[in-house]
């Protein structure tokens, strides 16, 4: 079972890339699920929509 969210660092770690791979994909990759933007100082990432899109990559 997974978190509801994740920090980007915990983001990054979950799918095994460094923290700059992890806001370059959000940016240029238009199925990387997108960051969500709780306040001005804390942006977090859907935990399941990680781990499908994780998922899918293996398949493809």
């Amino acid at each position: 079972m997974n978190p509801k969210s994740y920090r980007p660092r915990q983001a990054a770690d979950l799918l095994g890339i460094g923290i700059a791979t992890l806001w370059r994909w959000s940016k240029a990759r238009a199925d990387f699920p997108k960051p969500i933007r709780l306040s001005a100082r804390c942006t977090v990432f859907d935990g399941n929509a990680l781990v499908a899109w994780r998922d899918a990559q293996g398949s493809k």
